[in-house]
């Protein structure tokens, strides 16, 4: 009952932010984008187990980095820029060390790969063009990061959190295209719907995550009993 009472409160403040809250003044808006934010991360300590392993709290710390992000691209995009790129460096650990390798999870890299290119080398042209030439490496940066974080997703085999961070890929190719190379109609839109969906799934993705390392402990103490 309290898990779908939060979810419920996520999906009317994330509306409600998205749809009704007022650009001007920017103060209210800060507070009305960072509230589902922090509903999300609300959520995501409720789905961890009792005695959570490292990889699941470099979760739930990405989480609170991206939270920061939202606030502080509002004023600065370069400071909201490296606060993402610190929240996906939480997220990438925290999938990379709960990954299970395989051959076809690992061939994930050549579309994620042919994706940045394809984004990456438009971005670059843009921000050449418009005279921001320094925004590109950390741009550039940023894309390299959110690319590894999506690959080690996809190596947990987590439908969760593969599903998460695809979409936040999607939710920032939104924004960037939208600021640097073309309008996008109903953007705001677009990115703040998938952006608190990638958030809130990946939030979700914790408790099964928490389920498989019970599932791996258990049967290693079978192991050491015989």
């Amino acid at each position: 009952m309290k898990k779908m009472l939060i979810t419920i409160l996520i999906v009317l403040t994330a509306i409600f932010y998205i749809f009704i809250v007022p650009h001007e003044p920017l103060a209210i808006k800060i507070i009305f984008k960072l509230i589902p934010m922090v509903l999300i991360i609300f959520y995501a300590f409720r789905r961890l187990p009792a005695s959570p392993e490292p990889a699941l709290r470099f979760v739930v710390i990405g989480l609170f980095f991206c939270m920061l992000g939202d606030g502080f691209i509002a004023v600065s995009f370069v400071a909201g820029l490296g606060a993402f790129l610190v929240g996906h460096l939480f997220y990438l650990t925290g999938f990379f060390k709960m990954s299970r390798m395989s051959k076809l999870r690992l061939s994930a890299i050549i579309p994620i790969g042919f994706y940045s290119l394809i984004i990456g080398s438009q971005l670059i042209a843009s921000l050449s063009e418009g005279g921001n030439d320094a925004l590109v490496i950390p741009v550039m940066a940023y894309m390299l990061v959110i690319s590894l974080m999506a690959l080690s997703s996809i190596l947990t085999g987590n439908k969760r959190a593969i599903a998460g961070s695809i979409l936040f890929v999607i939710s920032d190719s939104i924004l960037s295209w939208n600021m640097f190379v073309s309008d996008i109609v109903y953007s705001d839109v677009f990115i703040m719907t998938t952006y608190y969906s990638a958030q809130f799934l990946i939030a979700d993705s914790l408790a099964s995550f928490g389920e498989s390392a019970g599932e791996k402990a258990a049967i290693l103490d079978v192991k050491q009993q015989l």
